[in-house]
């Protein structure tokens, strides 16, 4: 049976928009792209190709499909993420028709109860979640979320995207591990507590 695990870079005040590059997503007029890599040391990329390597599939919203491929289909496949990310199945949640050009990608349907416990259901392993603020933020209101890997960065961004919003569900999390790297970044894991 699968798992759904999101991972993701946070600030300080629970921003997530645009960590790896300044053009990234300028939505909202966000000028603070770009903020991840001054801190990315040996551990935070080791947890990250970790991570990626022991995925079994990536389920991802519309957006940070289109960012990922055009950031790693077709790039040099000697690193050992590379490859798996390009491998891996990518399910992406979409309403619309989507061109399925990186290799193995699925446009599954939006009905995300449904998509997520078909996908469970098929799949041995941890399904990940990249980035995909909009498909995090409806995951949380569905309760389908069984893991958080969060990578806390030491930095206050003020405006921007935030993973959460009022919709969540109530549920509940154990601190399954933390690590705190050189660059003062905290990556936190949270399991999900059996529902009572």
């Amino acid at each position: 049976m699968g798992r759904i695990v999101v991972v993701n870079f946070m600030s300080i005040d629970g921003v997530i928009q645009s960590p790896l590059s300044p053009d990234e997503d300028r939505d909202g007029g966000f000028s603070h792209g770009g903020w991840v890599p001054p801190y990315s040391d040996e551990t935070v990329n080791g947890v990250m190709e970790r991570v990626t390597v022991d995925a079994a599939g990536m389920l991802l919203g519309r957006r940070s499909y289109e960012i990922l491929h055009r950031a790693w289909a077709g790039v040099d496949e000697t690193e050992p993420a590379i490859a798996a990310m390009n491998s891996m199945p990518k399910y992406v949640v979409s309403s619309s028709p989507l061109d399925p050009a990186w290799r193995n990608s699925h446009a599954v349907g939006s009905d995300l109860r449904a998509v997520a416990n078909d996908l469970k259901t098929r799949t041995d392993g941890d399904l990940v979640v990249f980035g995909s603020g909009t498909l995090v933020r409806a995951l949380a209101e569905h309760d389908l979320v069984e893991e958080y890997r969060l990578l806390l960065f030491p930095i206050v961004l003020g405006a921007g995207k935030r993973m959460f919003d009022e919709r969540a569900r109530l549920a509940t999390f154990a601190l399954s591990n933390h690590v705190t790297t050189a660059s003062g970044v905290v990556v936190l894991t949270y399991t999900r507590n059996q529902a009572p």
